[in-house]
């Protein structure tokens, strides 16, 4: 089943889901450690490795949100409490703004840079700046601005794991299992123990 049914998600939204957010949280570890490697010859690589990948989750962030736009989306197990509806939407709010802001903010960085590196992802193809001023107190900016976007979205991204983990384990109901497998879940409600 490639499209969304009622009660759980289709095979495309849950490749999607899966493959942006493991690419996400892998950038927040190359992030980390790029910016601490003396070898400058293995940090220019880590760079350029970081932006193709952030580069791969702006495309498929933005493919994602067209599949997600022509898909109805599963209705919520009655399991989940008033607060526990608008918590989830909001951190999924978070979670797609960051899947842009967070990839954009890193192309202001290359692009404001005064280095004037280019950007050749995965080395097929070069990027062009974004059209914004050149200096080293925008490249400061952009570059405190995505650090800090990156951390926030790596906190609200753990969170939504939790919450998925706690809805599996704790509350047994079909939160999770509905991103694992198309077609996982039949009726709703809570999986069998």
């Amino acid at each position: 089943m490639l499209r969304n049914s009622k009660e759980s998600f289709g095979l495309i939204s849950i490749l999607l889901h899966w493959i942006i957010g493991l690419v996400f949280i892998g950038q927040i570890a190359l992030g980390y450690l790029m910016v601490r490697v003396s070898d400058f010859t293995l940090q220019f690589n880590l760079y350029q490795w970081h932006k193709s990948f952030g580069f791969l989750v702006l495309g498929l962030s933005t493919l994602r949100l067209l599949w997600k736009s022509a898909n109805l989306r599963p209705r919520d197990p009655a399991t989940l409490s008033p607060l526990e509806r608008v918590a989830a939407h909001g951190a999924h709010v978070i979670l797609y703004l960051s899947l842009f802001v967070v990839p954009l903010t890193g192309w202001a960085i290359a692009s404001s840079s005064p280095l004037r590196i280019p950007t050749f992802m995965f080395d097929l193809v070069v990027i062009p700046s974004l059209p914004i001023a050149i200096s080293d107190s925008a490249e400061a900016f952009w570059s405190a601005s995505h650090a800090w976007l990156a951390y926030l979205s790596a906190a609200v991204a753990m969170l939504h794991i939790l919450a998925a983990l706690h809805h599996h384990f704790w509350k047994r109901d079909t939160i999770l299992l509905r991103m694992l497998a198309p077609g996982a879940v039949r009726n709703g409600g809570r999986h069998a123990t």
